[in-house]
């Protein structure tokens, strides 16, 4: 198993490498402070302050994440150990999705979340790559092979990434398969690919990039947060049928991948800015203007997507950290570290 883990790490290693991923620290170390006085307890735990200061894999995955392009180890751990004892207790070496300090026990909901699966593996895989770890390596490795077995699946001449194992297969429920174009972080597919290739993790991201694309519901031409792919593309039942919370990660994803789909990507800028500098959020049968959110960490996305599509510098109140709830401030630390590696001068 060791020498397995670590020819995996070789691999890695020069995917990393290529990518020139966190050669550098990629956020400073009054950003990363500032982040973890709000939102990281002394367990390892990343607590969503606005949402009942519960935890989820999610957030792990991106704590996970942040701690490595902060270029810090002992952080780094510290989370891991959370996730490792807290959430990865499922027997199919996936995390549970959901840790709720109010109930007994915490863990109220045993299913997955795809989403915090990837994002648990991919931070994993980079800090094992870039800082000689092999047990995280491996810790990858096992969570990318749960995910090849339980969460990538044939439909079709398509490969789908289900949202969890459970409840959203077409055996689950008459509008399945639904999935959650939001959940597809095509930027950890190539590391994923290293960690369990027996997926076809470039058709899969091709795939999954090929629906986005297609997800053109109501007037503005959206995708919605959850899709049914059962005959005609639409909205999933059973959701609200809106470009919410979960969709408008979607432009600051493919942007971090390399921008895959530029004409996708500056849709979703155009059809979202709102008024004053705002992202709205919009229902699917609604040509009108939804929920409009000002907090920096959503306002960062479109002014990302556009410095990167027509350099056009980033206004000066968006490049400096200040955070607010949990979601829109680790959106605003990954774009920020983004921008950092890979387009300064947008900064």
């Amino acid at each position: 198993m060791q020498s397995l883990a670590k020819a995996i790490a070789a691999g890695l290693f020069a995917v990393v490498l290529a990518s020139g991923a966190a050669s550098k620290p990629l956020i400073s170390a009054e950003a990363w402070n500032a982040y973890k006085e709000n939102f990281l307890d002394t367990s390892g735990r990343i607590i969503d302050t606005g949402n009942g200061n519960i935890s989820h894999s999610e957030g792990q995955g991106y704590g996970l994440l942040l701690a490595y392009y902060a270029d810090s180890p002992p952080d780094f751990e510290q989370i891991w150990s959370f996730t490792r004892t807290e959430l990865l207790v499922r027997d199919d070496g996936l995390a549970v999705w959901r840790w709720d300090p109010s109930k007994r026990p915490h863990v109220t909901d045993i299913n997955n979340a795809t989403d915090g699966d990837i994002l648990i593996a991919y931070a994993l895989a980079l800090a094992g790559a870039r800082w000689n770890r092999d047990d995280y390596t491996a810790a990858a490795s096992r969570i990318a092979t749960a995910l090849a077995s339980k969460a990538v699946v044939a439909h079709g001449e398509r490969l789908l990434l289900l949202p969890a194992v459970t409840g959203f297969a077409a055996a689950d429920r008459p509008d399945g398969p639904v999935i959650n174009p939001s959940y597809y972080i095509f930027e950890a597919f190539p590391l994923l690919a290293q960690l369990a290739p027996q997926a076809d993790w470039t058709k899969l991201s091709g795939d999954g990039l090929a629906l986005v694309e297609k997800m053109q519901f109501g007037p503005r031409q959206l995708p919605t947060d959850w899709v049914s792919l059962a005959g005609e593309m639409r909205p999933a039942d059973g959701f609200p049928g809106e470009y919410g919370y979960n969709a408008l990660r979607i432009p600051l994803y493919l942007a971090r991948a390399g921008n895959p789909a530029p004409a996708l990507v500056q849709r979703l800028r155009k059809q979202t800015t709102g008024p004053e500098d705002s992202l709205q959020l919009m229902t699917f049968d609604d040509a009108g203007p939804g929920t409009l959110l000002t907090d920096p960490g959503y306002r960062f996305i479109n002014h990302l997507v556009a410095c990167v599509a027509e350099a056009k510098p980033i206004p000066e109140d968006l490049r400096q950290f200040r955070p607010t709830l949990y979601y829109p401030s680790t959106l605003h630390l990954l774009g920020l570290a983004y921008a950092a590696e890979k387009h300064p001068g947008c900064l």
